[in-house]
C-alpha cells in the first residue's frame, strides 16, 4: 500500500491523537497538516502508520518543547502521550516506542505513571447524554470507578440540556444520534455555551467527526468502546481543562 493510501486511511485517526494530546481540533489539525505536507509531494518516500504517527510526535516536541515532562498536570507529557497512543491508538509498545523515538521498556513505565498519577483533584461531577439504557449504565460505572459522581443521564437534547443547565456538571460525556432523532452534539453545543466544560463524545462513526471541519470536537470515542479509551479520553479531557484554568491564573 502507497504513503497516498496509508495517508486516507490514517488521517482520521491522526487528527484524533494530535486534538487529544492538544485539547484544540483547530490546533490538532493543523500539526497533522504541517507534519504531513512532505508526504503529500511527488516522489516522497513511502512511510507507513507508524512512520506517519512518528511524524506526527516530532511535530508535537517541537511545537511545544517545554511540554515533555514524564508525569504532573501536564496533558501534552509523554506520559498522557504514551497512554494515548497505546490505549486510544492500540499500537503495541513496541511500535510507541519507535513512534516516541525511545525503548519499550520506557514506554511501559510512561503508561504506567500515566496511569497512577493523574490527581485525584482531577474527580468531578459528570452527566451523561446516552439513549441506550445499557451503555448508560456502563458509561455511568466507568466514570463512577474514576471517582466522579455522576449527576445524572437524559436520552434527548432537550431533556439534556434542561438538566445540565439546572445540575450544572464539570464533565459532559456524549452519544451523537440519540432517542428521539436529536442530536447529542446539538446539546452539548448549547450547554457549553452556558457552562464551558469539557465534552467527550462516545459514538459509533467517530470518523464522521475527524475530517478537519470547523466546530468538530477535540475528544472522541468510538462504539464499542474498551474501558481503558474512556478512562484515557476523560482524563486527558479533564487535564486539559486544568491546564487552561491554570494558565488563566
Amino acid at each position: 500500500m502507497g504513503t497516498a493510501d496509508n495517508l486516507e486511511r490514517e488521517l482520521p485517526y491522526l487528527r484524533r491523537y494530535t486534538r487529544a494530546v492538544t485539547g484544540s481540533s483547530m490546533q490538532g489539525d493543523a500539526l497533522v497538516e504541517t507534519a504531513l505536507a512532505p508526504f503529500r509531494k511527488s516522489g516522497a518516500e513511502a512511510v507507513d502508520r507508524v512512520g506517519l504517527f512518528r511524524r506526527v510526535e516530532e511535530m508535537i516536541n517541537a511545537a511545544f518543547p517545554e511540554k515533555t515532562a514524564t508525569v504532573g498536570m501536564d496533558p501534552a507529557s509523554r506520559s498522557r502521550r504514551a497512554l494515548l497512543l497505546t490505549v486510544m491508538e492500540g499500537f503495541p509498545v513496541s511500535d510507541a516506542a519507535t513512534i516516541m523515538a525511545c525503548d519499550a521498556a520506557e514506554v511501559s513505565e510512561l503508561v504506567r505513571a500515566a496511569e497512577n498519577d493523574l490527581p485525584e483533584a482531577l474527580a468531578t461531577t459528570v452527566f451523561v447524554i446516552e439513549d441506550e439504557p445499557l451503555v448508560a449504565a456502563h458509561i455511568t460505572q466507568i466514570a463512577s470507578d474514576l471517582g466522579h459522581t455522576v449527576l445524572g443521564q437524559a436520552v434527548t437534547r432537550d431533556q439534556a440540556v434542561e438538566r445540565c443547565l439546572a445540575l450544572k456538571p464539570k464533565l459532559l460525556l456524549a452519544d451523537i444520534q440519540l432517542a428521539d432523532g436529536s442530536s447529542g452534539a446539538d446539546a452539548a453545543a448549547i450547554i457549553t455555551e452556558t457552562l464551558n466544560i469539557p465534552v467527550v463524545f462516545i459514538t459509533a462513526y467517530p470518523q464522521l467527526l475527524l475530517a478537519s471541519r470547523d466546530g468538530e470536537p477535540a475528544y472522541l470515542i468510538p462504539k464499542p468502546f474498551r474501558n481503558e479509551m474512556v478512562k484515557a479520553v476523560i482524563g486527558q479531557a479533564l487535564l486539559q481543562k486544568a491546564a487552561v484554568c491554570a494558565e488563566r491564573k
